[in-house]
């Protein structure tokens, strides 16, 4: 057997103040707020997830933000930095509008093309890159406009203490496929024309530790639970250690640690984000699983209240 993930599916970072999390990629970067729910393991944590119009599969950056939280180190073991891809000439507007919000970032040119390189406020590096695949998002917030909206993921540039491993995972077990190679980088192109490509950083850089500012996971897309059932045995066989099952209400996801030591899950594209609210209020009530509804009062009184705001 083998088998082709499509591309990314969502990635997960720690950030800290939840309303300066939401002010950043709602009101900044013009992002959907798709969902507000809680962390399924630690339900006194918010699970913010950010996205498209639709909250598309290769949209989707969800967060756990806990304000006052010790500061990560971004490094080997994980997403070093998250794309993101904007229709073709958005680029001038993306400067225009980071410098109206004093994001500072750096021009640069990898494989060819020319990114925005800056930060979120809590340290988290991303990156905007136009690209002309990929389906433009309707979603408008403020002066952000279909023509220059973020579509979704460009990809990311994954750090690994065994970049040899890593590349050998993304190729041999997850199907994509080795396009170039470029000074410190090797690229790799999936199916999909969102979240499609990985940029792996081909030699170490120091280990990284988890906290405020890094990514905690990269989820890869099934097409449904058969087909991630078919992964978990296809993951197992090829030697890693893959957990159950785990439902995440808007997805199901099995999680595994590849030999560079990031964590990669594999996330089910159905049912999304519409099946326990419309499309049209989707994010804009707390929504809680069955097993934390009994404990609704106590949550919404803990929970730092947040508001999506027009910045502009």
């Amino acid at each position: 057997m083998s088998k082709k993930t499509m591309g990314i599916h969502h990635i997960t970072a720690i950030v800290g103040h939840p309303q300066e999390n939401v002010d950043f990629y709602a009101g900044v970067l013009g992002l959907r707020l798709v969902k507000q729910t809680v962390n399924f393991d630690d339900p006194g944590t918010y699970h913010l997830y950010f996205g498209d119009e639709g909250g598309n599969p290769g949209t989707i950056i969800t967060f756990f933000p806990w304000a006052d939280a010790y500061q990560g180190k971004i490094g080997d073991g994980q997403v070093g930095v998250t794309s993101y891809a904007v229709p073709s000439g958005a680029l001038k507007f993306w400067e225009k509008r980071l410098q109206k919000f004093n994001v500072p970032f750096t021009k640069i040119k990898r494989f060819g093309e020319d990114y925005l390189e800056f930060d979120d406020p809590h340290g988290l590096h991303l990156e905007i890159v136009e690209r002309e695949e990929g389906e433009i998002n309707p979603w408008t917030f403020g002066e952000v406009t279909p023509e220059v909206a973020i579509k979704g993921f460009g990809g990311a540039i994954l750090f690994s203490s065994q970049p040899d491993k890593t590349a050998e995972l993304l190729e041999k077990v997850m199907g994509l496929e080795k396009v170039d190679s470029e000074g410190d980088f090797v690229r790799f192109r999936s199916t999909a024309d969102i979240g499609n490509i990985i940029d792996l950083k081909a030699a170490p850089t120091g280990r990284g530790q988890m906290g405020v500012g890094t990514v905690h996971h990269i989820a890869w897309r099934a097409i449904d639970d058969n087909d991630q059932l078919d992964w978990q045995k296809y993951v197992a066989e090829n030697g890693y250690g893959v957990t159950p099952v785990q439902d995440r209400n808007y997805f199901n996801a099995i999680y595994f640690r590849e030999h560079g030591e990031i964590l990669f899950e594999i996330a089910t594209d159905p049912p999304g984000f519409a099946h326990d609210e419309s499309r049209e209020t989707m994010g804009e009530q707390l929504m809680l699983p069955a097993q934390y509804e009994q404990y609704r009062e106590q949550l919404e009184r803990s929970l730092i209240p947040i508001k999506v705001k027009k910045l502009d």
